[in-house]
């Protein structure tokens, strides 16, 4: 976000909730714009300009009513640019909180493609030849093509993991920068789901590589733990696929897929 509003925007005003605890509490008495713009101003140093100056809400769901005051930014001061990013799953659970339907744009961010990958290590002309189906060609540098999906599948196309790997090409701190985002997300387990859940999201969550590394592609149960059920681990399936951390594909026996 900080990068597209140095490119796109004069300035941008940065503001993340979840370091800053005065602004946490910026829209609980009402949603008052010149209130709030003269809050983030003092809060970043930066004065919001109409149309050049870019606002960046980041951990959004740690500040109660704040996805709601995007709602009220649209309708009566759309001149002020905002993007806002968090926890899906924190979004989802806020209490109290009206989601401003209608009023946002969505733009969910997935791990890099391969061609994504080889252009952040600079191989344009690879992607040339991909995206103009050069077979020939590509089937005489196919060495250089099964070297590079092994380092993009062994990076997994995390952003961060690809930035860093694009310069230094240290496949142990790739592991380490990996083991920081699995951190990070066994935290927000702890910080967004009731007590009571966050065991079972975390031994589904801990049974996945199991999952995907086996012959039969079933979501087995029994890999979570012995003699486990589906009603046990349905909501830690539910709250895992909401967040974006796991998908569920379907298998259609003995169909044409739709």
């Amino acid at each position: 976000m900080k990068e597209f509003a140095k490119n796109e925007y004069e300035n941008f005003a940065y503001i993340n909730f979840e370091d800053n605890q005065q602004l946490k509490t910026l829209f609980l008495n009402d949603f008052d714009i010149p209130r709030i713009l003269l809050a983030i101003q003092i809060a970043t140093g930066i004065k919001p300009e109409p149309n050049k100056t870019l606002i960046i809400f980041d951990e959004i769901q740690e500040a109660e009513r704040a996805l709601t005051s995007l709602k009220y930014f649209r309708e009566n001061a759309p001149e002020y640019h905002i993007v806002a990013a968090g926890s899906l799953l924190g979004i989802a659970l806020h209490e109290n909180t009206s989601f401003p339907v209608g009023k946002v744009e969505f733009l969910d961010l997935y791990p890099l493609s391969f061609t994504e990958f080889l252009e952040a290590l600079g191989e344009h002309d690879l992607i040339d030849l991909i995206q103009k189906q050069q077979w020939e060609m590509i089937n005489t540098f196919k060495t250089k093509y099964i070297e590079l999906l092994k380092q993009y599948y062994y990076g997994g196309g995390m952003p961060e993991v690809v930035s860093n790997y694009a310069i230094n090409q240290d496949f142990s701190e790739v592991r380490e920068i990996q083991q920081q985002i699995l951190n990070s997300y066994e935290q927000d387990f702890s910080k967004h789901a009731p007590t009571d859940v966050v065991p079972r999201i975390r031994m589904v969550w801990n049974s996945v590589p199991a999952q995907l590394s086996k012959e039969n592609r079933k979501f087995i149960y029994g890999l979570i733990k012995q003699r486990a059920r589906a009603k046990e681990f349905e909501l830690a399936l539910a709250w895992l696929m909401d967040c974006g951390l796991i998908h569920k594909i379907i298998e259609y026996l003995n169909q044409p897929y739709p």
